[in-house]
């Protein structure tokens, strides 16, 4: 594992030490808290094998059309918000419960084959008896873009997983409840939300508030969610872990992402399109104040990087290009893909970013993993409390007032025609900032370029004014067999005026 040691941080889940009370009482959360912890002093016992045979063997095109008829949303008679089920079947095998709280009182809310249509292939499906499908997962919509349409802003489904998105964005990236032991010799965990319990929200409603029973071998958990759609729709989350076994790696916060190949990359595929993924970079404002950005890549290999820190004060995957003409293409709308941001409520502690690469051969699987770990491991018996916001953004968070690394380019160093020049096997990079401070620096301005790299030597490094208000950071690498972390940033009369940028390079990639 590559380090890059960050400094200090401030996000806002998992506090090791003592559990802090949530903002009000809530009996219903009170109610599932408890059921989490009861759970928690048991043996794990798996979820119940309910599922019809005939949704167990459906294949992809036949669930795709099984659609929920727009018809019957809950709630849209009586609240800007309505609610919106998936069916049970293909990849979703274990069904979940779902559960309306209004005026204080819970109710089922079973599943009823009349809620959906079924097309094609999946109307074979109506002569079955579907009444063990249960519910798959659900959506929520809002008129987020008019006031004449109900967007689709939120969806839970699949394990912890939930995706949303703001204002004139596409689903892009994903969000999850926890992560445990990404990236791990012995394999990954997936926890998952086995009932959920939704406020009906009220004619005037501007957020949407639920609650969500998680279980898995190694913990059980209760969380609520409060999101607000918006141009930045954002989600409020509190939790209360209770832990079966000991935990290696806790992740908290996870965000999960797909980067294929972008304007750094070495290897492309034979496409027209330039580049390829959900997100493009790595974010963090370490507890020092110091924002770190690390452009993603897909390697050869899986690679876990730790920035290591204290109460960091936040972290985010970042679609940071979103030009369209960055990617030409006009059905995955990838400039539109937002990035998402997590903010600690509370602090963390010391504790790590990790950041997981893992090869991919195309856009249809993600590969790209982020997320918060606690120093403090997570004992079997232990309890944890989480508390912290994540949202949507077209571009950076509002406390990002410095230049942007807005480009990273790399080839090979040589001069064109020589063949026993010194510069063979050489490596050259470029940088590109823009923003901030930069705007306003005329090209007689003593910009420096500070730059390190925790393994060999940097060469031939320098800052150069760029024509669009921009400054370039140059600089090559010797040939070598090891990997190299390079850090760099430039400054301002010893002050920063752009983030830092961080970079590993692997000779053999």
């Amino acid at each position: 594992m590559l380090c890059n040691l960050a400094g200090r941080w401030m996000v806002v889940l998992g506090c090791a030490v003592a559990s802090t009370a949530f903002a009000e009482d809530d009996k219903h959360f009170d109610a599932v808290i408890k059921r989490a912890q009861q759970l928690a002093a048991e043996a794990y016992t798996p979820p119940e094998e309910t599922l019809p045979t005939v949704l167990k063997e459906l294949n992809y095109d036949t669930y795709r059309q099984i659609r929920f008829s727009p018809e019957h949303a809950y709630w849209q008679d009586d609240s800007p918000f309505s609610l919106q089920l998936f069916h049970s079947g293909f990849l979703f095998q274990t069904p979940i419960a779902l559960n309306i709280i209004e005026n204080d009182t819970v109710t089922p809310l079973p599943f009823s084959a009349d809620d959906y249509v079924y097309e094609g292939n999946a109307e074979k499906l109506t002569e079955h008896d579907l009444s063990g499908s249960g519910h798959a997962g659900f959506r929520l919509h809002y008129p987020l873009n008019n006031d004449d349409y109900a967007d689709e802003f939120a969806v839970f489904l699949g394990a912890s997983y939930f995706r949303i998105v703001g204002r004139d964005q596409a689903y892009g990236l994903s969000t999850r409840g926890l992560a445990i032991d990404t990236a791990s010799p012995d394999g990954e965990e997936f926890p998952a939300f086995r009932e959920f319990w939704l406020y009906k929200p009220d004619a005037d409603a501007e957020q949407v508030e639920l609650l969500a029973l998680m279980d898995s071998p190694s913990l059980s958990g209760a969380y609520r969610f409060i999101i607000q759609p918006g141009e930045q729709t954002q989600v409020e989350v509190e939790a209360a872990l209770f832990a079966r076994d000991d935990i290696a790696k806790l992740g908290v916060a996870p965000l999960t992402s797909m980067f294929t190949y972008g304007e750094a990359s070495r290897e492309r595929p034979d496409d027209f399109r330039p580049q390829v993924h959900d997100s493009d970079g790595l974010l963090v404002h370490t507890g020092n104040r110091e924002w770190i950005w690390r452009p993603l890549s897909n390697p050869d290999h899986v690679r876990t990087s730790a920035f290591l820190d204290d109460s960091p004060q936040g972290f985010g995957l970042m679609q940071r290009e979103r030009d369209f003409n960055r990617y030409l293409d006009t059905e995955a709308n990838y400039h539109r893909r937002p990035s998402q941001w997590v903010q600690p409520l509370e602090e963390w502690g010391p504790g790590r970013v990790e950041l997981v690469e893992i090869p991919t051969p195309d856009e249809t699987h993600d590969n790209i993993v982020a997320y918060w770990v606690e120093d403090a491991p997570l004992r079997a018996g232990d309890t944890r409390r989480l508390h912290y916001l994540t949202y949507t953004l077209n571009s950076q968070p509002d406390a990002h007032h410095l230049a942007r690394a807005i480009r990273t380019r790399h080839g090979s160093a040589k001069v064109p025609g020589q063949t026993d020049d010194a510069t063979q096997g050489q490596r050259q990079f470029i940088v590109d900032f823009q923003g901030g401070a930069l705007a306003d620096i005329g090209v007689d301005q003593s910009i420096v370029l500070a730059i390190s790299s925790q393994q060999g030597e940097v060469l031939l490094p320098q800052v150069t004014a760029l024509p669009n208000h921009g400054w370039r950071a140059s600089f090559r690498l010797p040939q070598s067999d090891q990997p190299s972390d390079i850090r760099l940033k430039l400054l301002l009369n010893g002050e920063p005026v752009s983030e830092t940028w961080n970079y590993v390079w692997y000779p053999d990639a």
